[in-house]
């Protein structure tokens, strides 16, 4: 179940992610952004979908294509997700001064801004 809840956040994160970015979250932009190939991205989105927390709909650019959007449980789900990361980030870096800890978060969201110009 843990395995299985896991993938449902990776996937609503890609999501999420190629959104504010202002990608369209098609299947091979997921695909992409989380490092598998299509057919099991297909797969994936549509175990999420089913579970309620990913809609689908035809592209407005490209009316054969489909893109996935969070609906609001798959929102709230990402909100949870984030909330116990940051529980976790926290238990993790218990005794550290708080100097080091915004220095560690504020080096790790420059990595992860960086990551998307690596594919270019």
């Amino acid at each position: 179940m843990v395995g299985e809840q896991g993938r449902l956040v990776v996937v609503c994160e890609a999501v999420h992610a190629l959104a504010l970015r202002g990608i369209p979250a098609t299947v091979n932009a997921v695909a992409h952004e989380i490092g598998i190939d299509q057919s099991g991205a297909s797969r994936l989105i549509k175990s999420v979908a089913a579970a309620g927390y990913l809609t689908m709909t035809a592209s407005a650019a490209d009316g054969r294509r489909r893109e996935a959007s969070l609906t609001p449980a798959g929102r709230s789900m990402l909100e949870q997700a984030h909330r116990w990361q940051e529980d976790v980030f926290a238990e993790l870096t218990t005794g550290w001064s708080d100097e080091k800890r915004r220095g560690f978060q504020q080096a790790m969201t420059d990595l992860m801004e960086r990551s998307p110009a690596m594919d270019a």
